[in-house]
């Protein structure tokens, strides 16, 4: 059976972690250092490492690059596979491997090279989405493909809904074509220069919700940036994340958050969208209806976009 190692962190690498365990045997799995989390700053695993326990793999958490080439060097893993590892891996890591580090990659390459494929597709209006594997190389998401399966993005899904398909997606494609690869049944193949596109990582600042643009690219801003890191407005000393919006037909000065019949209403540079699901700083996220009952009804004027 193939000896392989599995690099991830967030809970979308779960799945091909267990899809991993169906074709090879899993030596070790390497994931990020325990974080501080919430208010109380108390440290908290990854969700693959909490995965990983409690399938009785052994679980590394280093903090160094030495540390990672210390555990690979010698440790005879044919394969390893990286699924949102969040760390860059050096050459001294990749050369360690007989077969290389195989990324499940959250998009058709070279279409969005980088740390956030889905939630930059959904901001340009992309169609469809996909998964890659790919050989890691010395740059950025550029290694030979070997394997891919695409899917359609649906009108109304968010960077979180589609992560998880895609989840779920790059696991079957990972347990179909890895033994394929490994036995030279499927060679990867050059990515194509024409067409490549970056990912950079979202920020918090890049999420400001620009309500000058219509309702079709307003709703893409929202649902790139939900769950994370929020797509957030502020006017009148509030700061408000949204999460979803829905239609309107009321007509709304641009701008402005009004609350017509109990729905709290969005004015846009054209139309009009209704607040869903918001989450006012500091507070729990609420129905767009409770936020606006616990307002009493009154309205809000948005500062303009940053």
């Amino acid at each position: 059976m193939i000896r392989a190692a599995f690099l991830g962190t967030p809970a979308a690498a779960i799945p091909s972690l267990a899809a991993l365990m169906e074709v090879a045997a899993v030596d070790f799995v390497v994931t990020q250092p325990d974080r501080p989390k919430g208010r109380g700053r108390s440290l908290e695993a990854p969700p693959v490492k909490i995965a990983a326990s409690e399938w009785g793999l052994e679980t590394h958490q280093p903090e160094t690059h030495a540390e990672l080439v210390e555990m690979f060097s010698g440790a005879g893993i044919e394969v390893a596979v990286v699924v949102a590892y969040g760390r860059i891996l050096r050459p001294g890591v990749l050369d360690s491997v007989e077969h290389g580090f195989v990324n499940v990659h959250f998009s058709l390459l070279p279409r969005w090279r980088g740390a956030a494929p889905v939630e930059r597709a959904i901001l340009a209006g992309d169609e469809y989405s996909g998964v890659s594997l790919m050989v890691l190389d010395r740059g950025v998401d550029t290694g030979p493909v070997f394997a891919a399966a695409d899917t359609e993005i649906s009108e109304y899904e968010t960077a979180g809904e589609l992560t998880g398909r895609l989840a779920a997606l790059g696991a079957a494609v990972l347990r179909d074509h890895l033994e394929d690869y490994i036995h030279e049944r499927l060679l990867p193949a050059r990515q194509m220069q024409t067409g490549a596109t970056i990912a950079p990582r979202l920020t918090t600042a890049e999420a400001c919700l620009d309500w000058r643009q219509g309702p079709g690219e307003f709703g893409r801003q929202v649902r790139a940036f939900n769950p994370r890191p929020g797509g957030w407005a502020a006017g009148d000393g509030i700061r408000l994340k949204i999460f979803e919006v829905g239609p309107a037909s009321n007509l709304v000065p641009p701008g402005e958050i009004r609350v017509v019949d109990g729905r709290p209403m969005l004015g846009l540079g054209a139309g009009a969208v209704e607040l869903v699901q918001v989450q006012q700083a500091g507070k729990p996220r609420l129905s767009g209806r409770d936020w606006a009952n616990g307002r009493r009804g009154a309205g809000l004027h948005l500062d303009p976009p940053e």
